[in-house]
Parts: C-alpha cells; sequence; structure tokens
C-alpha cells in the first residue's frame, strides 16, 4: 500500500510543479500513520510561500481521490533542509562549491568543498594543513560509492 501511494503521490506533485520548471520533487515519504512528507527543492531554493502553494493544490487533489479513508492524513511539505543528505544529481549542482561532508559505503568520511558534479560522481577539494603549509587535495568519488552526502554550514 505504502509503494502505491508513494507513487500517486509523487505524480501528483509532479504535475503540480510541471509548469515550474525551477522547482523538483526530491522525495515522498509516507508513515504508517499515513503522515506524508514531501521533500521539494528549487534550482534557486524553494520558499514557505512556495510549500504552502503547493501543500494547499496537493491537500485538494488527495481528498478528491480519496485515496485515505475518511480523510485520514495529514501532509507536510517542506525543503529537504540542511539535515537531509543530497539525493538527486540537481541537488548536487544546485550545491556546488560549498561544504560537504561524505559517508563512503565502507563507512569512512571525507569533508570538502563541492566542485564538480558528473552524471557519475563529484569531485571535492580538502584543504589540509595552513599557511605555508597549506595543500590542497581533490578527491574524485563515484556516486556508487557515497553512502550520503550532507551539506556543512560553515560559520
Amino acid at each position: 500500500m505504502a509503494n502505491e501511494t508513494i507513487k500517486v503521490v509523487e505524480s501528483l506533485v509532479q504535475a503540480l510543479l510541471a509548469n515550474d520548471s525551477g522547482y523538483f520533487l526530491v522525495e515522498v515519504r509516507v508513515k504508517p500513520t499515513n503522515n506524508l512528507k514531501i521533500f521539494i527543492d528549487g534550482d534557486q531554493g524553494i520558499s514557505i510561500e512556495k510549500c504552502v502553494q503547493i501543500n494547499r493544490a496537493l491537500y485538494k487533489k488527495l481528498e478528491e481521490l480519496g485515496l485515505f479513508p475518511n480523510g485520514d492524513f495529514s501532509l507536510e511539505v517542506s525543503s529537504p533542509g540542511l539535515d537531509e543528505p543530497l539525493k538527486l544529481l540537481r541537488q548536487y549542482k544546485k550545491n556546488i562549491g560549498r561544504q560537504v561532508e561524505l559517508i563512503l559505503q565502507d563507512g569512512s568520511k571525507k569533508e570538502g568543498r563541492l566542485m564538480e558534479v558528473s552524471e557519475d560522481g563529484i569531485i571535492i577539494e580538502e584543504i589540509k594543513g595552513k599557511n605555508k603549509k597549506k595543500e590542497v587535495i581533490n578527491h574524485a568519488f563515484l556516486f556508487d560509492n557515497i553512502k550520503t552526502t550532507k551539506i556543512q554550514v560553515v560559520f
């Protein structure tokens, strides 16, 4: 049931975003309590107002479809936020130049600045040492070898 629900909700969201090419669906989650979490992002980010607009339109469509008996569901539409890992190539491209933390399939961690993104993987720049001992190393990683990538907040 959950997989079918996710597919229906994904197609509804895609239809709502069809005229807004700057926005894209990242993920749909459905909890057993019929709590739907929709993560949407944009090439230039996404505003709260846009999330509210999508939420209202999607809520109406879900009620019309009668996907949940007696309207027993809750709906949250938001951006993925910094605590969510990057999932789509489009998200990686949007975040070029930002600090990232990678957790690789072998469990090891790498941190650096996201420099390049291709269909197959990414290149991050790691800076070791300071001043005269400063060393810049570029690391290439295939997406197959990356478990998660998260944006690091730098102050």
